[in-house]
């Protein structure tokens, strides 16, 4: 009887001797899988640019804005949080954005003290059609104020107390030599922040000396740059200055004819 050679009976099989591995030829369902997968990653890479650069539309806009109110030498920082933006943009308002600024100047003021480094954080920003205007459901804000620039306000040194919540402010004058107190700091109506209980530290406190801390310590700060609509809540001594923490709500961001100023419903 004739038997079948293995040639004739895997003639339309592909092998590569009895130890190879069978291969088969990708399939048209293969490719068309791997068609649309790439397909699908390019369009979601094309959306991320897309959303990207709509993001950084409304941070530029924003940081417009800012600088344009507040008069800073340098545009902040703006970087606008969650995913997509473009869906946010659609329904008029950002979910939440954190700004940055420095230096933030207080010409024209009595006692003018700049605010060295201010982050903002807005909830619920809308912009409106203007890019000098914007509108934020809630606001929360901390101000830097450099020891260095509180000393060139008061016109006395001031550096950091040996207790939380104080400061040491020193007087000088020559012939009469330097006088150190303590003093607590805290917010005041008006967004100002108070001295209050203050106690001699070191030296001895001559009339002239006394009569220098008085001018500085006695009438609380105001802190005219930060935008009006901000409320001081709380302040906090640090290391290298003081931090002021503000609250708002219903905020809206927008300059007049010589500051930025903020106005707020409560």
């Amino acid at each position: 009887m004739h038997q079948p050679h293995r040639d004739e009976e895997y003639a339309d099989e592909a092998h590569y001797g009895d130890s190879s591995t069978y291969v088969s030829p990708p399939t048209r369902t293969r490719r068309r899988m791997f068609i649309a997968a790439a397909s699908l990653l390019a369009v979601l890479v094309g959306g991320v640019a897309v959303d990207r650069i709509a993001a950084a539309r409304a941070e530029s806009r924003t940081a417009e804005a800012f600088q344009d109110g507040m008069g800073t030498a340098e545009r902040p920082s703006v970087h606008v949080s969650g995913f997509p933006v473009l869906s946010q943009l659609a329904a008029g308002s950002l979910d939440h954005v954190d700004l940055t600024a420095h230096d933030i100047p207080a010409d024209g003021t009595t006692r003018p003290l700049p605010v060295t480094k201010l982050a903002v954080g807005m909830v619920g920003l809308k912009t409106s059609g203007s890019a000098d205007e914007a509108h934020a459901d809630s606001v929360t804000a901390t101000a830097f104020l450099s020891y260095a620039d509180m000393s060139s306000a008061l016109g006395v040194q001031v550096s950091r107390g040996n207790e939380p919540g104080r400061v040491d402010a020193t007087a000088s004058l020559p012939l009469v030599g330097d006088v150190t107190v303590s003093a607590a700091v805290s917010a005041a109506s008006g967004n100002r922040i108070a001295f209050t209980d203050v106690r001699a530290e070191q030296g001895e406190l001559l009339p002239p000396l006394k009569s220098l801390l008085d001018r500085a310590l006695t009438e609380p700060i105001p802190l005219r740059n930060v935008p009006d609509g901000l409320h001081l809540r709380s302040v906090t001594s640090t290391e290298d200055g003081i931090d002021a923490h503000f609250t708002g709500r219903s905020v809206t961001f927008h300059p007049d004819s010589s500051s930025g100023r903020v106005q707020s419903q409560s």
